[in-house]
């Protein structure tokens, strides 16, 4: 009983956001029509179970009049039914895409929110592949939601429609036994109640392990397909390493435990089918051999035997659903779980700030960045770089060295406000504009404008300032395909995606450019080049590098350099002696 509350709570926090949305009007009309036409349903169920009853009968009498009338009776009923099952299906499926479409947008735009989707990659916490959590999660729950809550309503209203018919029944077809009646008031009903705790009981100890073998079949599909999705982005890397076979290997073993969990729950479900099928078998015969003895001592005519048959099977039906949907509300168990994982890890990472120290990102009214009694942490606690009452000044040119591992990349994430591990402030002037160029640039799939622009919209730049951007840093041939749609950190060079980069730094124009090692994959005249042209294009940014080559010197007017101290890596305050500014492109 805990666990069921513990879910239905669940089930609650993560449905009823949407019926409280912007789209509430049309979610609730949609829900409210689609549960009157199940409710419309079960009605039209109780007639035709009292239609059996008069149809039996006429056949029973040789009744020509009345048989047809029944005929055009069961054709209305039929015809009505049929309608309305059809529209309800098409209501329902309006309802789960307008829901799923409705919980992606509010998945996606938490997980989205704020570098959340990174801070949870650093945590390594639960949630793992978000990608099957918004896609096949979100479409089960809607879909299995709907389904299950509308089969459990419809089980309620048909329980209640139809113990009334089976009681009055138990009165006409009283327990027969050895030639006495035995008035055992409403016993069908008490016989459909026993045959249905019985079956309910024995369903849940067969399969109530395909609960968690159900989560764990979905995690193993997700992780196998993920590292699928791996070697095709690396693919060249794996290529130039000939590793392969490697691959395969790493692939089959997980491929393994995807086969492994799906023979377990092969033979749970063998086991699980077998009973249910069984039970539903001798459902069938079950309520006729409890009142053929009134029948064949005529107690009831054959229309008042088939009519209890299709009542008992109507109570018997929604006492047992659980046995008929077990294996639905397995799975349906297992994707709110995983769903309950995502939330609570998006919240951890989102609102980790209101529950440990953290680095404190703060908006100042000065010019400069300044970074006060700054730690920065892994995500373990341990401490990797500290920084005290350091300044980078507006138009400064800072080139920042240190032995690899040394935390330079990090301190550079914290400064962009995406590293939450640690302690301290770092102040950024309010109105100033931040941006970061890692060693390999991010480029989405589209159109080649709109990769070099991005994060802006399409649009937003001119195509001849694109153009003349590209051209500047050395990618002529890509001038003219600004239209063509491509992969291009795949089909592109990592030396020409840093030159894309840059063509992007110089599109946006910030105030502070951050380049961690941007240019390492350059060779040193082009990185010249391209250092100069960044001279001439944003004459006013601040640029603070990374980078090992000695020939940047020239470029940076202070050179500062992380320096351990024991396990930790401090940000040294030494100015060296300025050095003149560089010439404008060449």
């Amino acid at each position: 009983m805990k666990n069921l509350t513990a879910t239905l709570a669940i089930v609650w926090r993560i449905a009823v956001p949407y019926f409280r949305s912007e789209d509430k009007w049309a979610g609730r009309g949609l829900l409210a029509v689609v549960v009157a036409m199940e409710l419309v349903l079960v009605a039209i169920n109780v007639l035709l179970n009292q239609w059996q009853n008069r149809f039996y009968s006429a056949l029973q009498a040789y009744d020509l009049p009345e048989f047809v009338k029944e005929v055009w009776i069961f054709l209305g009923l039929a015809f009505t039914f049929v309608a309305l099952a059809v529209y309800k299906l098409y209501l329902n499926q309006w309802l789960q895409i307008r829901w799923r479409q409705w919980l992606t947008q509010h998945y996606l735009g938490e997980w989205l929110e704020g570098a959340t989707h990174y801070r949870m990659q650093l945590k390594g916490d639960a949630a793992d592949n978000p990608d099957q959590r918004i896609t096949e999660d979100v479409k089960n729950f809607v879909e299995q939601t709907l389904t299950i809550g509308l089969g459990l309503l419809s089980s309620i209203v048909t329980l209640a429609s139809f113990v009334v018919i089976l009681w009055g029944l138990s009165y006409k077809a009283p327990l027969y036994i050895y030639g006495t009646d035995i008035l055992v008031p409403g016993f069908l009903v008490w016989c459909a109640l026993a045959y249905a705790i019985l079956g309910t009981a024995l369903t849940h100890w067969i399969g109530a392990p395909l609960i968690n073998l159900n989560f764990e079949q979905q995690r193993f599909e997700a992780d196998f397909r993920f590292n699928l999705i791996r070697v095709r982005e690396n693919s060249e890397q794996i290529a130039l390493l000939k590793g392969e076979n490697a691959e395969r290997g790493h692939l089959l073993r997980r491929f393994g435990f995807v086969i492994g969990n799906w023979y377990e729950i092969m033979g749970r479900t063998k086991r699980l089918t077998a009973f249910t099928a069984s039970y539903g078998q001798a459902a069938t015969l079950f309520p006729y051999v409890v009142v053929a003895p009134a029948y064949f001592a005529k107690r009831i005519q054959l229309g008042d035997m088939m009519q209890t048959g299709s009542a008992f099977g109507s109570v018997q039906d929604a006492l047992s659903f659980f046995v008929t949907a077990y294996r639905s509300l397995a799975e349906w168990r297992a994707v709110i779980a995983r769903l309950d994982g995502f939330e609570m890890s998006v919240s951890s990472a989102a609102h980790g700030a209101a529950l440990e120290p953290t680095i404190d990102i703060a908006p100042s009214n000065g010019k400069a960045i300044a970074l006060e009694q700054l730690l920065v942490k892994l995500p373990n606690g341990a401490p990797l770089v500290a920084a005290d009452a350091f300044t980078i000044q507006p138009s400064e040119r800072v080139l920042v060295t240190g032995p690899s591992g040394s935390g330079k990349s990090t301190l550079f994430r914290a400064i962009a406000g995406v590293w939450p591990f640690g302690t301290g402030t770092i102040a950024i002037p309010e109105t100033s504009k931040l941006m970061m160029l890692p060693q390999r640039p991010y480029f989405p799939i589209g159109a080649l404008g709109d990769a070099v622009i991005y994060p802006t919209e399409h649009g937003s730049v001119p195509p001849e300032k694109i153009r003349d951007a590209l051209i500047a840093v050395g990618l002529p041939r890509l001038a003219d395909r600004l239209d063509e749609h491509g992969h291009w950190n795949r089909t592109l060079s990592l030396g020409e995606q840093q030159r894309l980069g840059l063509a992007r730094a110089v599109l946006h124009m910030p105030d502070y450019l951050f380049l961690d090692e941007a240019t390492a994959s350059l060779d040193e005249p082009s990185e010249d080049r391209l250092y100069r042209l960044l001279t001439e294009k944003l004459p006013q940014a601040t640029i603070v590098s990374i980078g090992h080559r000695s020939t940047l010197d020239a470029f940076h007017t202070r050179k500062v350099a992380l320096v351990e101290d024991g396990e930790i890596h401090v940000l040294g305050k030494a100015v060296e002696p300025a050095r003149a500014e560089p010439t404008a492109a060449r």
